[in-house]
């Protein structure tokens, strides 16, 4: 059963979403120090899902509709914010050589608020979990615990490689500033699609 859950986050994980995506233009704009920042704070920002999946909050989430729609419709307000930030030459894909604390608290705050306003985490966890529990053997708290602890390492992982081979193209990019322009757009424009898709779905 653990190398089932094991495969079956990998996929998940590796299917590019908010904050593959976010990753991805971090690490292209500030390097690989800043892609990994980034990949933390999307990896804190499923702690709250977790917690609400383990401790049934989820399922409170999923029944009601307006503390739905009031999660999704922040959720999509931040990523338009984020497309406009993308846009932005001193936004959020600001080219930098380095990251300084105070910017490096930034990025981890916008990764975090990215997952937490994804109301679909929190029930991905209520419907994915369980399936890899056995309820017969006593107490699942601390096995989902551990599923999820398991998961938010995966996550982390497979978001630093996705952040250090954006960053080992960076010099690239960087040396071609219409490329940049563009990839500004492009990211801006998946963060618009993003925050359609949410808009759009249903609980």
């Amino acid at each position: 059963m653990l190398i089932e859950f094991l495969l079956t986050s990998l996929i998940v994980v590796l299917m590019p979403g908010t904050g593959v995506l976010y990753t991805l233009g971090v690490a292209l704009a500030r390097g690989g120090r800043a892609g990994v920042i980034a990949a933390f704070g999307c990896t804190l920002g499923i702690v709250p899902h977790m917690i609400a999946a383990v401790f049934g909050l989820a399922a409170l989430l999923h029944a009601s509709a307006l503390a739905f729609e009031g999660v999704r419709w922040a959720g999509v307000a931040w990523l338009l914010y984020l497309a406009w930030q993308a846009l932005r030459a001193g936004g959020a894909l600001q080219v930098s050589g380095q990251v300084d604390a105070r910017s490096g608290w930034q990025v981890i705050a916008t990764g975090i608020l990215l997952n937490v306003l994804n109301p679909k985490l929190s029930i991905f966890f209520l419907a994915f979990l369980p399936q890899f529990i056995d309820p017969e053997a006593g107490s699942a708290v601390p096995r989902m615990l551990a599923l999820s602890g398991v998961f938010m390492a995966m996550t982390f992982v497979v978001f630093v490689l996705y952040g250090q081979l954006a960053a080992a193209m960076r010099t690239r990019v960087l040396a071609r500033p219409r490329v940049m322009t563009w990839l500004r757009r492009a990211f801006a424009g998946a963060f618009v699609a993003l925050g359609l898709r949410l808009a759009l779905a249903e609980r």
